[in-house]
């Protein structure tokens, strides 16, 4: 059985903070090319009920189509993370922008090479 240090869980949770913090921002400023370099190159989003993206490119085009209609201010509530190991964790929660909420079923972040965390799997929910 594969056990994670809290050393190394702390690297993790640090990492997709940091990259979580750089994601939200980008969005909240209208960048829209900011919000895709959080995700890998080949990553899977599934922007329910939008559709499914796989890309980086396909993902940018989706954020800037959403700030182009106006979209901003979000924010996610009482976000749960769990480390799934010593290179990714899984995040999940509520969230609210000016003009929709939802739920995040699952963000897959995974550690890179450089150590900074990207999204692989982003899996959310428009409910209202």
């Amino acid at each position: 059985m594969n056990r994670t240090s809290d050393e190394q869980k702390s690297v993790v949770l640090k990492a997709i903070d940091k990259a979580s913090a750089q994601w939200k921002s980008a969005f909240n400023s209208g960048d829209a090319d900011g919000c895709a370099t959080q995700y890998e190159k080949t990553a899977v989003m599934h922007a329910r009920p939008f559709g499914i993206f796989t890309g980086t490119s396909e993902i940018q085009e989706f954020w800037q189509k959403l700030i182009d209609d106006g979209f901003a201010d979000v924010e996610y509530l009482d976000p749960q993370i769990e480390v799934i190991d010593e290179k990714s964790a899984l995040l999940t929660s509520g969230w609210k922008m000016n003009k929709a909420r939802g739920v995040i079923h699952k963000e897959l972040w995974v550690i890179q090479e450089d150590g900074t965390a990207k999204l692989r799997e982003d899996d959310f929910e428009a409910t209202g």
